[in-house]
């Protein structure tokens, strides 16, 4: 499943990429997140807990940035599980930074996600909805967030 989507944010270009390269400080407007650690310079394990229409999970994943290219692109890998053992997915993400002027950035990013397990049984429609809304509620909170660092 490919979920795709942008928004705009108003902040300095270097900034925000730099913010979006800190996974404590990124999570912390990730609705749901509960921990993120560490793993090494490009790796981190985190805990979210979601639900998605009436499954509530609990998902527990590693990412690892690939491909970091300073201040425009940034490519994530992750795996991970739900921790009830509903289902185990993997992923990876384009994430993409323009000035568009205004000091404003817009950004892209197009994640595709295998699923597999009764997470999976709520297909497209559902998955696309729920990323949709954490979306919006996700750029809010980092647009608050930014407002202390531009």
């Amino acid at each position: 499943m490919v979920i795709e989507g942008g928004f705009t944010l108003k902040a300095p270009i270097d900034k925000l990429f730099d913010f979006l390269l800190k996974p404590d400080t990124i999570l912390t407007c990730l609705p749901g997140a509960e921990s993120v650690k560490m793993i090494d310079d490009t790796s981190y394990e985190c805990i979210v807990k979601q639900k998605v229409g009436p499954i509530k999970a609990k998902l527990k994943f590693i990412n690892k940035m690939t491909v970091v290219n300073k201040p425009t692109h940034i490519e994530i890998e992750g795996e991970g599980e739900d921790m009830t053992k509903l289902g185990h997915f993997k992923q990876k993400s384009i994430v993409d930074l323009k000035e568009t002027g205004a000091g404003e950035v817009e950004v892209t990013y197009k994640t595709d996600v295998n699923i597999v397990g009764k997470l999976a049984m709520f297909g497209d429609r559902i998955m696309r909805a729920k990323a949709k809304d954490t979306e919006k509620e996700f750029t809010k909170n980092l647009q608050e967030k930014l407002k202390s660092i531009a």
